[in-house]
């Protein structure tokens, strides 16, 4: 048996011996190896339906090795059943006559008798003269080819269709490929993002993105999805968002080994859910903090600590300081005119943290300059909020002491204290610049702890009367 029969051609391909344009090896040893190395299943029939050609793939799916295969008059009582013979080679030897390929599916017989539902690719193979010299055909398991098409067809509804944005990551942490949601959500558009450096995307959280990513380069896939914040950059300035997001390490499936070849991330925004998860937790927190306020509150004998222990509760996870100012000679009426002075009541050290000191009713007044956000707090009977602005630590600084506040104060809310129709006083809550400014839910939550030191401090007057 010559070597182009043993590897699943026959001799009319032409002579073993290398000649001076074939390189180290025979044209048919070129051919049988292409052949036998190629993913799908191959068989090829001369134009009197002769098997001519039959690689290892083939021979993996029927059993039929190329020595049993080639030179066999069609698939006739051996790859196919007699009563199907008939049928099975007129589709495949129809494509000698139509252009292009022909697709069909039948039934193929391994060489143990069992059954295998293939589909089959055909075209015709042309000679020298240009006429139909027979018919080559590809062949793979139905449920191989419709694995791989659903795997296409999932590719191309994920990159179009897909509500949840997905993006392909190269090696070098850039995106290779993204789709229109992913496009959307990095405010860009989907080719203009690809094969940039993250960090041109996104101005906070791109540290921790490109960590999740080496992970899973060099690990694989992670057991569960995460939740990460990062701030977009758009053209109207930056955009705080929580993504939550699931990673897939991608390998070559063509190598031996899996050859990375770029992580796949799947992300959903979750902001919304996340902030009104949070917005509830901080709320909770609060009406507890007041609640557990009043119970300390009610047992204190001097008013004073308990206006303390208000200030004491409300300061936890809202503020770096506060203070506690009353007007000077009494409450204020709302129709009475005239300069507001204000006595420091109560502090919270600084430096250090610690409870609030009581400094006793008589003192001198603060020295509040004119405009200085308490006394206007007091004068309007309404709160006030103020901030130092972006400004060098410094000026931060000097903007803190020219108001009588702790020199590391950035952001001040003041809220009055009312109480039987007067003005008791004003409660100042101070944050540093590690926290964010005041919003108007924290101007809410300092109110209704203004109306109970408020209470406090106007029961205090009263005592001290008696």
């Amino acid at each position: 048996m010559s070597a182009s029969r043993r590897s699943g051609t026959t001799d009319e391909l032409g002579p073993d011996e290398p000649g001076p344009d074939r390189g180290v090896f025979g044209g048919s040893d070129l051919l049988a190896a292409l052949l036998d190395g190629m993913d799908a299943a191959l068989c090829a029939f001369d134009a009197h339906g002769v098997v001519t050609h039959w690689n290892r793939e083939a021979e993996r799916i029927l059993g039929w090795s190329a020595a049993e295969a080639v030179g066999r008059q069609g698939f006739a009582g051996w790859a196919v059943r007699e009563a199907d013979a008939e049928e099975v080679e007129r589709r495949l030897l129809s494509a000698m006559r139509a252009p292009g390929r022909q697709v069909h599916e039948f039934a193929l017989l391994t060489k143990d008798g069992g059954r295998v539902l293939v589909r089959t690719q055909s075209a015709a193979v042309r000679g020298p003269d240009g006429r139909p010299a027979g018919v080559y055909c590809a062949f793979s398991e139905v449920h191989t080819q419709i694995d791989l098409e659903r795997s296409i067809a999932l590719s191309e509804a994920l990159f179009e269709d897909a509500s949840w944005g997905v993006v392909l990551v190269d090696v070098d942490l850039r995106p290779a490929v993204v789709n229109a949601h992913a496009a959307r959500s990095l405010g860009t558009g989907r080719t203009s993002v690809l094969g940039r450096p993250l960090g041109e995307l996104l101005a906070r959280g791109v540290e921790e993105l490109e960590s999740a990513l080496t992970h899973v380069l060099a690990e694989g896939t992670p057991p569960a999805p995460a939740e990460m914040w990062v701030s977009v950059r758009t053209p109207e300035g930056e955009r705080r968002r929580c993504w939550r997001s699931g990673f897939v390490r991608l390998a070559s499936p063509l190598a031996e080994e899996p050859v990375p070849l770029g992580v796949g991330w799947l992300f959903q925004d979750v902001t919304e859910a996340r902030l009104a998860e949070q917005e509830a937790a901080l709320v909770r927190f609060r009406a507890n903090q007041l609640h557990r306020a009043a119970r300390a509150a009610a047992e204190c004998e001097d008013p004073l600590e308990a206006a303390s222990a208000h200030l004491d509760f409300a300061l936890a996870g809202f503020a770096d300081h506060a203070l506690i100012d009353r007007v000077a000679g009494g409450a204020r009426d709302a129709e009475e005119a005239g300069p507001v002075w204000l006595v420091r009541v109560a502090a919270t050290p600084a430096g250090t943290p610690g409870p609030s000191l009581l400094t006793g009713q008589a003192g001198l007044p603060v020295r509040y300059e004119e405009g200085h956000p308490a006394l206007q707090c007091a004068d309007r009977a309404g709160t006030v909020r103020a901030d130092a602005g972006s400004v060098p630590a410094e000026r931060a600084r000097e903007w803190a002491l020219a108001r009588r506040w702790p020199e590391d104060s950035v952001h001040a809310l003041c809220a009055v204290l009312r109480s039987r129709g007067r003005t008791l006083g004003v409660v100042t809550f101070l944050r540093g610049s590690g926290r964010s400014r005041f919003e108007r839910s924290d101007a809410t939550y300092a109110e209704d702890v203004a109306v109970r030191i408020g209470a406090a401090l106007d029961l205090a007057g009263v005592l001290g009367e008696k």
